[in-house]
């Protein structure tokens, strides 16, 4: 940046990718302020900007890996606050059809459940406690200022509910509010190319419910994986705060959960084994069921561009969506905002961040994004299918009987999903030969 004491930076939104951008650049500028359109509770509780917190959401391994380097002592925070320590392969239930549960082991990796706000409330505490950032809230963005002779960021519009409408300069712009709304209107007002989409369409539709969990069950929580393609119905049971269990349950492609609790409960029933059923059938429910649809994954190829405004960024949704039933999209936007911190650090030029960062993320995005594609499974999904797509679902199935066996490849499986290793760890020629055996 020109004037580390002087600089100043703008991220727009207050959610989890957000607040982790906010602080990845808090210490390579002067001053970072954040535009959010919400009242930001000062608890953990719902906002209306963020409608799928209240469903299910899975802070995976490299996600709490992210948080731990931009907040030391992060794993402390959450577990103060109430979240649920757990160990991967052994408190959570793993129904797959061929094998339920998948072979129950402890596999050395820690990760904590909660609820999204509680979550969100952790992060917004750490974040308030960098001196250089604060927090406008109330507030929305109308709009992104760029010099067209010099394709660099300028300023912000925005108006807040208690006061006059206000242009901020900035020096450096964070797109974190998930539809890349103003980047993209940016784009077409420079007369520059928008970047090219991706989409899977899945139409993912899930509800969920809080219950109270019992004190003496004997496993935690339980993910019913569906029969797919005959069926999309799966579910989760996470233990959250409070002892408490939240329930998601989901299909798509039309096969949308209900809202009331007794059409809710036979859906759950009708999952492909009865465990969630059983386990919560007589819980005392404490909330409401709450629904929520996501058509598609998007992926935006801002990577491809040839021109982008320097002093601009996107991150998080705004980049790229992943379908929610996959638990990602908290963890990625954390390690992006890593990737962005360990770029300023390393001293990159404000007119070459946005091409370094666009191209470094990609193998950060590879390993979930190729996850989605696995929702081609379904007949009726839309968007461009690989060439080896029966090839790529046959090799998943090999391995998951591999690591049903052996418990190294079982734990390799785990670190790639939780976002520690690439997917490329499951191709390497030694295990590979092992799958194809198989297959």
């Amino acid at each position: 940046m020109p004037d580390l004491a002087r600089s100043h930076a703008v991220v727009i939104g207050a959610g989890m990718a957000g607040l982790t951008a906010a602080q990845a650049i808090s210490g390579h500028c002067g001053k970072v302020t954040i535009i959010e359109r919400d009242e930001l509770p000062a608890g953990a509780a719902p906002r209306s900007g963020t409608p799928q917190a209240q469903h299910a959401h899975m802070l995976l391994a490299g996600g709490l890996k992210a948080l731990q380097t931009l907040f030391p002592g992060f794993e402390n925070d959450l577990a103060e606050a109430g979240a649920v320590k757990i160990r991967s392969g052994k408190d959570i239930r793993f129904e797959r059809p061929g094998f339920d549960p998948f072979p129950i082991r402890d596999l050395g990796i820690e990760i904590f459940c909660m609820s999204r706000p509680l979550l969100e409330a952790v992060t917004r505490r750490r974040v308030l406690q960098t001196a250089n950032i604060n927090i406008s809230v109330r507030s929305r963005v109308t709009g992104l200022v760029a010099s067209r002779d010099a394709m660099r960021i300028g300023a912000v519009r925005y108006v807040s509910e208690d006061g006059p409408a206000v242009t901020l300069e900035a020096d450096l712009v964070v797109e974190a509010s998930g539809r890349c709304g103003l980047t993209l209107k940016l784009l077409e007002e420079l007369s520059l190319q928008k970047p090219a989409e991706t989409e899977i369409g899945i139409d993912q539709a899930y509800a969920s419910t809080i219950v109270e969990r019992p004190l003496d069950h004997d496993w935690l929580g339980n993910i019913v994986l569906p029969s797919a393609p005959a069926s999309s119905r799966g579910a989760f049971l996470f233990p959250i705060e409070k002892q408490q269990w939240l329930l998601s349950v989901g299909g798509n492609h039309g096969d949308a959960p209900p809202g009331d609790r007794a059409a809710f409960m036979n859906f759950v029933k009708s999952l492909r084994t009865p465990t969630i059923y059983d386990a919560v059938r007589d819980a005392r429910p404490l909330t409401d069921i709450v629904r929520y649809q996501l058509p598609c994954s998007t992926r935006r190829h801002f990577e491809r561009l040839e021109a982008f405004p320097t002093g601009l960024l996107a991150i998080g949704d705004a980049l790229c969506r992943f379908n929610p039933v996959f638990g990602q999209g908290m963890s990625v936007a954390a390690q992006e905002a890593v990737i962005l911190g360990r770029l300023l650090a390393e001293g990159v030029p404000m007119e070459r961040l946005a091409c370094d960062f666009f191209a470094a993320i990609q193998d950060t995005i590879a390993t979930p994004w190729g996850v989605a594609v696995s929702d081609f499974v379904y007949p009726a999904t839309r968007g461009v299918r690989p060439a080896d797509l029966a090839q790529r679902l046959q090799y998943g199935m090999a391995l998951t009987k591999l690591a049903a066996d052996d418990p190294e490849v079982h734990r390799l499986t785990v670190e790639v999903s939780q976002l520690l290793k690439p997917q490329a760890a499951l191709r390497e020629p030694a295990l590979a030969a092992r799958v194809m055996s198989l297959m």
